[in-house]
């Protein structure tokens, strides 16, 4: 058992390119699978049958696993029943006839469009947010005599919501990731694929100002290539701009809201601004047009709760 849940973590980060966080949590769905499973009697993958998945999922439900994970469980399942079939560990692939518990899809939580203009705005008012900060150190300002960490928050909100990028995406931009001649930004995403994703002139103008006086303040020996760096002159993490975002989002007044929250909030803006949905899939990078449809709904939500707001018969 041990053998084959190290093989299949190679087959992942290797052959299939899925990122640490990615094989992290297969394996560990792999291994409270398999552990269920020995305690139902099995030794070793090939006495894995369909029914023994069933189980295991149904123990999961009575534990009260929430209809996504158990969806995400089961393709973790078949993943692994797949590649065991593949390595002759396995007789059968039994896990292509697992059902997955259809996942209820909640709409994601958007701000409007001038809710996120007075987002971007709050880094160019006068003095850091109120409330501790992300990161609570001091920091040297620049030259010009702007604090560089708020250059770099600018510059970190403004890319969030320009490219509706995933905020480990962001942190891992290099300076040379950015052409700033064509305003694109290189973006290295899930499994490995790299995409082209524009971005607009207020980005532009945070972007400038974060290189030519906010991150030679900050830059060290430990800055490598790094876009972004945090206070300490590292690469910035992801649970500082998840910080970060939160801090400002409550200084303006506005609804909370995460950075995949700006991812949302880009995608809704952009069709609701004519852009046609295979562009948007493209420039979030998803695999598939249907995780974008849920944008669509979105926007539809919004049409209905105006109609309703205005209509005199609705």
């Amino acid at each position: 058992m041990r053998e084959a849940v190290d093989g299949f973590a190679r087959h992942l980060a290797s052959e299939r390119g899925r990122s640490a966080h990615t094989v992290r949590a297969y394996v560990a769905d792999i291994v409270s699978l398999l552990d269920h499973a020995g305690r139902m009697g099995c030794q070793q993958p090939a006495d894995l049958d369909l029914g023994m998945l069933r189980s295991w999922l149904a123990r999961l439900r009575t534990t009260g696993a929430a209809r996504t994970s158990l969806a995400r469980r089961a393709a973790s399942a078949r993943t692994f029943t797949g590649w065991t079939h593949r390595e002759g560990l396995l007789a059968r692939d039994v896990g292509a006839a697992l059902a997955s518990p259809k996942a209820q899809r909640t709409l994601p939580t958007v701000l409007r469009a001038d809710q996120a203009a007075e987002l971007m705005a709050v880094p160019d008012s006068a003095g850091p947010v109120p409330g501790p900060r992300p990161e609570s150190h001091p920091v040297p300002d620049s030259d010009s005599g702007h604090d560089p960490v708020l250059l770099r928050d600018r510059a970190v909100l403004e890319l969030l919501y320009a490219t509706g990028i995933r905020v480990g995406e962001l942190c891992g931009l290099d300076v040379d990731d950015v052409d700033r001649s064509r305003r694109v930004v290189r973006v290295l995403g899930k499994g490995a694929k790299e995409r082209a994703v524009p971005y607009g002139l207020p980005a532009e103008t945070a972007i400038d100002a974060w290189l030519r006086e906010g991150r030679p303040a900050l830059a060290g020996p430990r800055s490598g290539a790094a876009l972004l760096l945090g206070a300490r002159g590292g690469r910035l993490q992801p649970t500082v701009v998840r910080q970060l975002v939160a801090a400002y989002t409550e200084a303006a007044g506005l609804p909370h809201i995460s950075p995949h929250g700006l991812r949302h909030s880009a995608a809704t803006h952009l069709l609701e601004g004519g852009a046609d949905l295979r562009s948007v899939q493209e420039l979030l990078g998803h695999a598939s047009l249907s995780s974008t449809q849920i944008y669509t709904h979105v926007s539809i939500e919004r049409l209905r709760s105006a109609y309703r707001q205005a209509h005199p018969r609705a």
